[in-house]
Order: structure tokens, then C-alpha cells, then sequence
């Protein structure tokens, strides 16, 4: 059995700058992690927080600018894909995020809800001060 994690949000400005939050490294870096990104299928990176001694490992997968984007999330003892899908309508952005492959609602799973529950709020943030 796989779970997953699915979150939408929506945004009242541009595709294009939530695009841009999601794919440039120094501004994801600002409501994720750091990471080294680039959002070329095949490109490996990494995403990290010293504070809590993490590294997830991870490489993109899809690339479809502006309405999708998708990479691996490995470490910590989860092996799971982060697809975020983009769409435009009437003004407004609309963000959907899917973290697939948890195999048991636990810690991990969880957490990830959680996770990217509050890095959304930071990413309204974000965007709002843009």
C-alpha cells in the first residue's frame, strides 16, 4: 500500500512567480530548505538542514514549465516523489502538491503533512512580499 501526502493552495498572483519560488534554489531555500535545485529532468541535488541534520537526496524527474514539476525526496528513511502541479484561472494560481510512496501512515508520513502544511504558510509569505 502507498500513501500520499496532497496539499492545494492558491495564490492570487502570476503562475510565473510561484513557478519561480518553486524552481530557483535561493528562493525555495527561503520556505524549504537549502537545496542546490535546478530544474533540468536528470539533474541530482540535494536538499539540507543543518539544524536538524538533514539531507534528502533527490533528482528531478519532470519539467513542464510553468505547470509541473516533479523530483525524488530520499532520506530519513523514506523513498517518496514530490510532484507540484500548476495551474492559472481567473486570476488566481492554484498549487497542488503530492508526495507519493509513503508505505505506513507514521512518523514520516505525518510529519510530511505537517511539513509542508507550514512551509505553504511560508510560501504565502513569500510570494506576498514578492
Amino acid at each position: 500500500m502507498s500513501l500520499t501526502v496532497s496539499q492545494d493552495f492558491n495564490f492570487k498572483i502570476p503562475i510565473e512567480k510561484v513557478w519561480f519560488a518553486l524552481t530557483d534554489a535561493n528562493t525555495l531555500a527561503k520556505w524549504v530548505m537549502a537545496n542546490d535545485l535546478k530544474p533540468v529532468v536528470g539533474h541530482k541535488f540535494q536538499f539540507r538542514n543543518e539544524q536538524w541534520n538533514l539531507i534528502i537526496d533527490s533528482e528531478v524527474l519532470e519539467v513542464e514549465e510553468p505547470y509541473k514539476l516533479s523530483y525524488t525526496w530520499v532520506g530519513s528513511g523514506i523513498n517518496t516523489t514530490v510532484t507540484w502541479t500548476l495551474k492559472h484561472e481567473d486570476g488566481t494560481t492554484y498549487l497542488n502538491l503530492e508526495q507519493t510512496g509513503f508505505e505506513k501512515e507514521d512518523q514520516a508520513f505525518n510529519g510530511a503533512k505537517y511539513g509542508w502544511a507550514k512551509m505553504g504558510e511560508e510560501l504565502k509569505k513569500l510570494l506576498e512580499a514578492m
